[in-house]
C-alpha cells in the first residue's frame, strides 16, 4: 500500500544530497537531485491527478545537530503529511576531514529528538533514508567504522517509530558492485545524476508499493 495519499504534502529534508543545488529563495524549488526525480516520476502516469506536493528543505553541510536546530521552522511549521529524512554522512565525514566527531550516542539522541517531536506534533508519517558511502577515494573505506553504527541507529529508530525505512546503503552498495561506484557517487558521497535516479527509484519502491 502506498504511503503517499492524494493531496499529501511530502517533505524531503537533509544535507547536500537532498539540497542538490535548490534555489532557497523559492520555497517550491526541488533542486536537481532525487527529490526532483521523485516528484517528476510520481506525477507521471497513474498519479498525475493525485495533487501530491513535494517540498525540499535540504541544506548542504548539515549534520543531525543542524537538523535538530531547524526542525521547527523547516519541518513542523510546514505541517507535512510525510517527512523523509536523509542525514548522517556529514556526521561521519567531519570526523575524518576536520577531526570533529559526532559520537553515535549524540547522533541517536538528536535523531530521536526530531522524530519524537514530529510524532508529538502529529506532523506526518516518517520515512528514514539510510546515509550511504561508496568508497572511491583512498581512505574512505575506513569511514565505515564510524558510519555503520549510525546506519544501525537509523534502522533501529525506524523500527522504534514505525517509520518506513529506505535501505539505501545496502541497495546502492549492491548496485555499485556491478559497475564503477563513481558512476553513482563521483566522490563516494555526492550522487551523480545516475545516483540520484537510483535513490529516487529506491525511495519510491519503499513508499509506493
Amino acid at each position: 500500500m502506498s504511503l503517499l495519499k492524494p493531496g499529501n504534502r511530502v517533505l524531503f529534508i537533509g544535507d547536500s544530497i537532498t539540497d542538490a543545488g535548490r534555489d532557497r529563495s523559492n520555497p517550491d524549488d526541488l533542486g536537481g537531485g532525487y527529490p526532483s526525480v521523485v516528484a517528476a516520476t510520481y506525477a507521471a502516469g497513474i498519479h498525475a491527478a493525485d495533487g501530491v506536493r513535494f517540498l525540499n528543505r535540504g541544506i548542504s553541510g548539515n549534520r543531525i545537530r543542524d537538523l535538530r536546530a531547524r526542525w521547527q521552522a523547516n519541518c513542523l511549521d510546514l505541517a507535512p503529511d510525510v517527512v523523509s529524512i536523509m542525514i548522517g554522512i556529514n556526521d561521519t565525514w567531519r570526523r575524518y576531514d576536520s577531526d570533529d566527531e559526532t559520537p553515535v550516542n549524540a547522533f541517536e539522541r538528536d535523531y530521536r529528538a526530531i522524530l519524537q517531536g514530529t510524532v508529538d506534533s502529529s506532523s506526518g508519517a516518517l520515512v528514514l533514508v539510510e546515509p550511504f558511502l561508496l568508497p572511491v577515494r583512498d581512505g574512505q573505506e575506513s569511514w565505515r567504522e564510524d558510519l555503520d553504527p549510525k546506519i544501525a541507529v537509523v534502522r533501529q529508530l525506524a523500527a522504534d517509530y514505525s517509520a518506513t525505512l529506505v535501505s539505501l546503503d545496502t541497495l546502492i552498495t549492491q548496485a555499485a558492485a556491478t559497475r564503477d561506484p563513481a558512476k553513482l557517487a563521483h566522490d563516494g558521497v555526492h550522487p551523480t545524476p545516475e545516483g540520484h535516479v537510483f535513490i529516487a527509484r529506491t525511495w519510491l519502491a519503499a513508499t509506493t508499493t
